[in-house]
């Protein structure tokens, strides 16, 4: 099964991007998507910025993830 997390977009370099999820920061390619900017939305799967989501659905998505019995952020990176 393959997991994508929802992540904050805090900087936009060129066609990488640092992330946050939760209180720990990522770095992110974003080749899959055009027009992100800081402060967008992204679930980010393997390193990539799959999908552009609103402020709400990763809310949400997160809420739900943190829901589930053995899941931690930090370990986002592991999940694929």
């Amino acid at each position: 099964m393959c997991l994508a997390i929802p992540a904050k977009v805090i900087r936009v370099e060129g066609a990488s991007a640092l992330v946050m999820i939760e209180d720990t920061e990522y770095n992110a390619s974003l080749l899959l998507l055009d027009d992100v900017k800081a402060g967008d939305y992204v679930m980010l799967h393997a390193g990539f910025a799959i999908q552009k989501v609103d402020e709400e659905e990763a809310k949400e998505t997160m809420r739900l993830l943190l829901e589930v019995e053995g899941f931690k952020p930090g370990q986002a990176d592991e999940i694929h």
